[in-house]
């Protein structure tokens, strides 16, 4: 009986959202917090949503202004598609586009011999990626997503596919094309007009991004990310029927119950008794907020500087550690920018520069 009773306990939480993926994870996309999670590490065929690596790695390795000639290795794409032909020119960019707004295949196959001379080669990148970033449970094969002949196909879970979206999202070419709902695209035969197949992009205002996928032994997996009242978050979801719904509601979960609290101004760090770097202004890329449930969660905030004596203007100063009930949540970068001293010159100094001698 307590068996029975742990069981259905565990599965509340679920059943309470109304989702129905096998697996799923909403993630907070600036701190390391998670919001809900469901299987979050059972490994599973992870269909197109692999596109999103394909456009990263791409995006990280090669000039995406730069036009290629399309190969014969098209030929052996088939499913979705944005219908390029052998011997068509486009540019890099524009395959992204088509890679992620219309799932094209085509595009993905391309891009693999573009950037690694061979989709095995591609391949190997991706999974040197997937180990760099901390995808401990993924193995690619493939720049598109589809089950190979043999039998082998990209599998990965729902915490690795956020962990990579959330490194892909610090791109700003990765961010843009993630967005975008409409593009047209002109290669030296035909112009393309594409629509992001990405639903709640043009039916919620709060959807920043995301990415379609689905195979018959797949079913539909999505990634989407979203933000509201800077509260930025990714959610996953693998074999879900249900699933552009089922994300709407987990933001809706989300923005209803975490409330978003500015915990430092990038333009203004002041640190108590700090003595090195006390006539310099201190800064960081961003604003720093966290994102609460309730009012009695507890944000520290902590300093590591190092004690340089000789430092110049956008020199590292040390880090910024944020903590959330006791857990490290974000580490930042913290930036110096050097005070200019007041130069001070002799009248006769200063009657020379008048007269430029």
């Amino acid at each position: 009986m307590k068996k029975v009773v742990f069981l259905v306990l565990l599965l509340v939480p679920f059943k309470v959202l109304g989702m129905s993926a096998s697996s799923m994870i909403a993630m907070d996309l600036d701190n390391d917090v998670v919001y809900y999670e469901y299987n979050a590490d059972d490994r599973r065929l992870i269909a197109s949503i692999t596109k999103i690596m394909t456009a990263i790695l791409t995006i990280e390795n090669v000039d995406i202004n730069k036009e290629v000639t399309v190969g014969e290795e098209v030929l052996k794409a088939y499913g979705s598609a944005i219908y390029i032909n052998v011997g068509e020119k486009i540019t890099i960019k524009d395959l992204l586009y088509g890679l992620i707004m219309r799932s094209g295949n085509d595009a993905a196959v391309v891009l693999a011999k573009n950037v690694a001379g061979s989709m095995e080669g591609f391949a190997n990148f991706m999974n040197e990626m997937a180990s760099k970033i901390g995808m401990n449970n993924s193995h690619f094969v493939n720049s598109h997503g589809l089950e190979e002949n043999d039998g082998n196909a990209n599998q990965s879970t729902a915490r690795d596919m956020a962990i990579l979206t959330k490194y892909a999202m610090n791109n700003a070419t990765f961010r843009e094309i993630f967005s975008t709902k409409k593009y047209v695209a002109k290669s030296s035969q035909k112009t393309y007009s594409w629509t992001n197949k990405n639903k709640l992009l043009h039916s919620e205002d709060y959807i920043t991004g995301g990415k379609t996928g689905f195979t018959e032994k797949a079913r539909r997996t999505l990634v989407t990310t979203g933000s509201r009242n800077n509260t930025n978050v990714v959610v996953v979801t693998l074999n879900d029927g249900n699933d552009f719904s089922d994300h709407r509601s987990m933001y809706e979960e989300i923005f209803r119950n975490y409330e978003a609290i500015k915990v430092l101004d990038k333009n203004n760090i002041k640190i108590k008794n700090e003595k090195v770097y006390k006539d310099d202004t201190l800064y960081l890329d961003e604003d720093i907020y966290v994102s609460i449930k309730n009012k009695n969660d507890k944000i520290d905030v902590s300093y590591e500087l190092y004690d340089e004596k000789k430092y110049s203007s956008g020199d590292v100063a040390g880090y910024v550690n944020v903590k959330l009930n006791g857990k490290l949540v974000r580490k930042e970068k913290i930036y110096v920018e050097v005070k200019k001293k007041e130069e001070h010159l002799s009248f006769w100094d200063k009657l020379k520069r008048w007269f430029g001698w």
